[in-house]
């Protein structure tokens, strides 16, 4: 199998979300488990999107894979529909094309501005032709689909005026080709593609990263399960679970559906759905949900209700209504154009038909038109917003923010209220040791820690910044277990408890003696820094976290956050914000969870950090490529700039209409000269756009 892999040139067959990887070291333990089988030719981990890259026979079963993985520590489920790549359909090509056949079209252009007369003249125009016809006609092809689109329906857009203008010059300057006329427009009608397909071409790249919240739900969810029918287990799909089927689930493995625990006694780890941050033990007939992550294992559960009704599948259609509702957004540059595209149609008309009465010249009258249309097309319009929002990703994705949705910028913009998941976006875990625990174990605890890649591990590292580190020889760490070592000839480790031999939790041991750690909660670093500079900029700050009160109202007063909402679900904090913003706010909410999901998608913009799980990645606007929170800060100043520098557009796309106007309709501007203008207020606009990167 890996064979016929290897022979396609390693092109990867199938993709595994890992939620849980962190470090390099995940990476490393992920790369070396997968690329060591014999079923896999390659395997390749992407730590930003959480995922792994895998090179093998393409009906091949990824369950033994995610087994394997859930046996070293690492939750995997196969991401659906991977491999699909975004496209632009093919802007860019016509870019390329558009701007080569205008160089060498006003090249041409040069000769017969120089001088060329007769049959020089109308040979160069030839030329011309056979260059600028072909290419229009192919790189203005999605302006004149959807501007049919639109006519189809009795609707105008702002394709329709463009595609009227390239239509018309391209028309009228083969006419002049064909009766030996004195000018052709040809630099005219590719000048303006190139200018409108510029625009395009930015204002796609900031859709390629939207993605959907609901498609990523459903991706945690296991294509196939294990059933248990009699003696036997038997590999089926997630979707023929019926109420009443018992399942086995491997240590590490999610929950598919709902049910109750059949083994004796587990632990679960339910933070992605409650925000609860300790593991909870859970005993026999007690409830599971679908969505939480067993930790300990294997175990058996009966499920209570069919795959199609469980928790999971809810929240995937609650995402699905959030998301629904959020798209209807409709952005400054769309609603300008519903507008302006009238207008313009309004005003050629207008031109045509007053300089036929007022001279009864029809070919005259028409080249006004011409040069309306074109002096008034709308690319200054149409690149206002995309070349603004460019900029401002670009400088956004260098300061280690990733903007995916290209009304974003406008959306965060406007916020007011920002709302702040606990467990996972200010908070995390750390392990606490004991106070009475001796100086001699303190030592050897900050010995293997410090040897560890592992982040829990390390956490306990400044509890023990005053404290000396003993000599451990023999350290070895052993992957989603511990560390190991010998200390004054005794073995000792720091690990998972069940893995050292005695209780739950994680535990140091020292020789035979057993000293478990205390899992504490402490703020991320920039938390409290990050919480003051929002409310310096006038914002509302919340917290909500279906964690306990009392943990709520602890890490709210280190915080210095006012309003706190705890004990709240995932359907509860979507509520919540839904209640804020029918009460007239403009919610920001920022989380990293699965139980967070549906509120991302609810609010008006929405942010994770880049350890966030990747439903909740897809389901924000935008993410904090590292998890430093000082980034939000940054976001919200260029967003506001970067809505200035649109409005601003706006006023010089006007400004030049209101000069450009009335020298088109009194007919001193050629189509030449029209199209000359237009570029130049797409310049100018786009060197406005530029101003963003200087944004505080």
């Amino acid at each position: 199998m890996a064979q016929a892999a290897a022979a396609r040139g390693g092109l990867p067959t199938h993709e595994l979300i890992l939620p849980t990887i962190h470090c390099s070291a995940c990476i490393r333990a992920v790369e070396g488990l997968l690329n060591a089988r014999p079923d896999i030719a390659s395997a390749r981990v992407n730590l930003s999107r959480k995922r792994v890259a895998i090179s093998a026979a393409p009906d091949a079963d990824p369950a033994p894979w995610m087994t394997a993985l859930a046996g070293i520590g690492f939750e995997a489920h196969e991401a659906r529909g991977a491999g699909v790549a975004n496209t632009d359909d093919g802007l860019t090509l016509r870019l390329g094309i558009a701007g080569f056949a205008m160089m060498n079209v006003m090249l041409l252009s040069v000769a017969v501005w120089s001088g060329a007369t007769d049959s020089t003249r109308d040979f160069l125009h030839w030329i011309a032709a056979t260059i600028a016809l072909p290419a229009a006609l192919f790189c203005a092809q999605p302006f004149f689909i959807n501007a049919w689109s639109a006519l189809k329906v009795r609707r105008l857009n702002m394709d329709v005026p463009i595609s009227l203008a390239i239509l018309l010059a391209c028309g009228l300057s083969l006419y002049e080709t064909m009766v030996g006329g004195e000018h052709a427009y040809f630099d005219a009608a590719l000048s303006l593609t190139f200018f409108l397909l510029g625009g395009r071409v930015l204002e796609t790249r900031m859709r390629r990263a939207a993605r959907s919240a609901a498609a990523d739900l459903a991706a945690l969810e296991p294509n196939r399960v294990t059933r248990v029918d009699g003696d036997a287990r038997v590999s089926c799909p997630v979707d023929e679970v019926k109420a009443g089927d018992t399942l086995w689930l491997a240590a590490g493995s999610r929950v598919p559906v709902d049910g109750v625990l059949l083994a004796p006694n587990a632990q679960v780890d339910r933070s992605a759905l409650s925000g609860e941050s300790d593991a909870i033990a859970v005993s026999k007939g007690d409830v599971l949900t679908a969505g939480e992550v067993m930790l300990s294992g294997p175990v058996t559960l009966r499920t209570t209700v069919d795959a199609s009704g469980s928790t999971l599948r809810r929240l995937i259609q609650l995402a699905s209504v959030a998301e629904g509702a959020r798209s209807r957004y409709t952005s400054l540059a769309t609603q300008a154009a519903g507008i302006y595209a009238p207008l313009v149609h309004g005003l050629s008309f207008a031109a045509f038909l007053g300089w036929v009465y007022a001279t009864g010249d029809v070919y005259h009258a028409l080249t006004i038109a011409i040069a309306t249309l074109i002096i008034t097309c709308p690319c200054a319009l149409g690149l206002a917003v995309p070349a603004v929002a460019t900029v401002a990703t670009g400088r956004l994705f260098r300061a280690g923010v990733l903007v995916k949705s290209e009304t974003a910028l406008e959306r965060l913009a406007e916020i007011d209220t920002v709302v702040f998941d606990k467990t996972g976006t200010l908070s995390d875990s750390a392990l606490v040791p004991a106070k009475d625990m001796p100086d001699d174990a303190r030592a050897v605890l900050k010995a293997l820690a410090d040897a560890s890649n592992h982040p829990l591990s390390r956490s306990v590292l400044p509890a023990l910044a005053d404290v000396g580190a003993a000599h451990v020889s023999g350290i070895s760490e052993h992957r989603g277990a511990g560390v190991k070592g010998t200390w004054n000839g005794m073995p000792v480790a720091l690990g998972d408890a069940a893995w050292i031999g005695q209780g739950v939790g994680t535990a140091l041991q020292v020789g035979g003696d057993i000293y478990p750690l205390a899992r504490r909660e402490r703020a991320l670093p920039e938390a409290a820094a990050t919480v003051q500079t929002l409310r310096a900029m006038g914002l509302n700050v919340h917290m909500l976290t279906g964690d306990s009160q009392a943990h709520a109202d602890r890490m709210a007063a280190t915080l210095d956050v006012d309003h706190v909402h705890a004990s709240v679900g995932p359907e509860m904090k979507q509520a919540l914000i839904h209640d804020l913003q029918a009460a007239g706010h403009k919610v920001l909410m920022v989380g990293d969870g699965l139980n967070d999901t549906l509120a991302l998608t609810q609010a008006w913009a929405s942010i994770a950090p880049g350890t966030a799980l990747e439903a909740s990645q897809n389901a924000a606007d935008v993410v904090l490529l590292g998890q430093h929170l000082s980034g939000i800060g940054t976001v919200l100043h260029i967003a506001r700039s970067a809505r200035r520098r649109i409005l601003e557009n706006f006023a010089l796309a006007a400004l030049y209409n209101m000069i450009a106007i009335p020298l088109a309709l009194s007919g001193f501007a050629s189509p030449l000269m029209a199209a000359l203008a237009m570029s130049t207020s797409s310049i100018t606009v786009t060197l406005n756009a530029l101003r963003t990167r200087a944004a505080p």
